[in-house]
């Protein structure tokens, strides 16, 4: 059973966050009142959260919880397409497909075949073990804000290297490239972008860092074997998650980005 923190532990560890605050301040970065204001924001939110979630996990109905899931999917949306310089209606299904698709598809893959929540639960495969709180939302959660992120990061970078780079791109279409062709070197500079700090984390892991995952296990009574399997499981699927839903995002988003002859759209806001 995890200890459990009380409110003066919670209010010792916040007083941490004057030591950021105080550099914020000094050296004049006016990023004092947002860091305030989104360290109140993750309190509030997390603790409403924690409310719900509580009650999610104590009735445990299938189809709650999916909507639940479905509801991430719409926030994770609406972060990406927020934090891309992209035109609403470029993005949205894209993004909002590749998302709900790849999460479905690597959690029930994980859940079912890896986990094998059915044998766990000692009451087979059902929806109601497939999607019980106890598991799907964890496991749903981490791979979209895993997603999230990479997504963010590829899509600014193709989008905009493209845009940089409109002349390497329009002579590599008139020399008899296809779309995918002339967009190939774009494409493999976001994937690099974006998976570069992904790859590294990953080959230093357990021994420059422990995930937090593995840490939140151990802390909860886990044997250590048992989490460092899990830790293993978390970051190829998140991996792979990562990965799939930019590429279909990607690919969803071809003709909403160029015209039949390959011609870039006005796909930027600004």
């Amino acid at each position: 059973m995890t200890e459990d923190l009380s409110p003066l532990g919670l209010g010792i560890g916040m007083m941490l966050m004057v030591i950021p605050l105080y550099f914020l301040s000094l050296y004049k970065t006016k990023l004092v009142r947002s860091t305030m204001n989104g360290t109140i924001r993750m309190v509030v939110q997390l603790f409403l959260i924690g409310l719900y979630l509580r009650y999610l996990f104590y009735y445990d109905l299938w189809y709650v919880n999916l909507a639940w899931g479905l509801i991430m999917v719409g926030v994770a949306t609406g972060t990406a397409l927020q934090r891309t310089n992209m035109k609403l209606e470029v993005l949205l299904m894209p993004i909002t497909v590749g998302f709900l698709s790849t999460a479905l598809f690597v959690s029930i893959y994980f859940l079912a075949l890896v986990l094998n929540v059915g044998r766990v639960a000692d009451l087979g495969l059902t929806l109601d073990t497939l999607f019980s709180a106890r598991y799907f939302i964890p496991i749903f959660g981490i791979l979209l804000g895993n997603m999230l992120g990479v997504n963010v990061v590829a899509l600014n970078t193709y989008y905009e290297g493209i845009r940089r780079e409109r002349q390497m791109f329009y002579y590599l279409l008139g020399n008899g490239a296809t779309l995918w062709e002339a967009t190939a070197p774009f494409i493999r500079g976001a994937i690099r972008k974006a998976f570069n700090p992904c790859i590294a984390n990953m080959a230093v892991m357990g021994l420059v860092a422990l995930p937090g995952t593995m840490i939140g296990q151990i802390l909860g009574g886990s044997d250590p074997g048992v989490a460092i399997k899990y830790q293993m499981m978390i970051v190829v699927i998140t991996f792979v998650a990562s990965m799939l839903s930019l590429m279909i995002t990607i690919a969803l988003a071809m003709r909403r980005s160029f015209d039949k002859y390959g011609r870039m759209l006005d796909v930027f806001r600004s």
